[in-house]
């Protein structure tokens, strides 16, 4: 009985000792996370795109905190035919943002592309339940059956993407400029570039 309480002690102190640096560990690696998990999309719909031979949409919705792929093919006498196939949610916004990038720090360049912008999406989809949805804030970028990624307009565009933890919720002020992290999205190849800062400037990793 003696061996087993000592037993039980050393785990509760190896555990008191190893969470919070768990915890620690796993938020400094929030923004790596969310975007890697958006690359992984962004490249996955280019793929069922080029298999499946028809057009898919990327949508980084903000108003649900989510990240979808959806099929704009999927013919529905009467309804709207873009459909929701996958839907994968983003880490809090007071943990994560997304949507400009932080103050004090400059776009990767090369290749200096433009932002990604979010705006209202007028276009709309149906969810896996079948619902609409319309109205949302988004940022949308469709890939076509040659792995190119277009606009609405069918226009390839190339975009950055940023991820940084706030210094409070709602702040443009990143907490630790090395942990931003941006993501260059190349629209004549649908190539993807992942971007780490190092406090003074991006480095690109791929």
């Amino acid at each position: 009985m003696i061996e087993l309480l000592i037993v039980v002690v050393i785990i509760a102190i190896l555990s008191a000792i190893s969470v919070p640096y768990i915890f620690q560990y796993r938020k400094l690696y929030r923004t790596d996370d969310q975007a890697l998990r958006v690359m992984d999309l962004v490249r996955e719909a280019g793929q069922l795109a080029l298999t499946k031979r028809r057009t898919f949409r990327v949508e980084i919705d903000q108003t649900a905190n989510m990240l979808l792929i959806i099929d704009e093919n999927t013919i529905t006498a009467g309804a709207n035919d873009d459909r929701e196939i996958k839907a994968i949610p983003l880490e809090p916004v007071n943990e994560v943002r997304m949507n400009t990038i932080p103050t004090g720090v400059a776009k990767p360049n090369p290749p200096n592309y433009a932002d990604a912008v979010f705006a209202v999406d007028a276009v709309g989809h149906r969810n896996q339940s079948g619902a609409t949805v319309i109205g949302n804030t988004v940022w949308a970028a469709r890939f076509n059956q040659n792995g190119t990624m277009v606009n609405n307009a069918d226009v390839p565009i190339n975009a950055n993407l940023y991820f940084f933890p706030p210094m409070a919720p709602g702040s443009n002020i990143p907490r630790n400029r090395t942990e931003v992290r941006a993501i260059t999205m190349f629209g004549g190849s649908g190539a993807v570039r992942f971007w780490k800062h190092n406090n003074t400037a991006f480095v690109a990793y791929n």
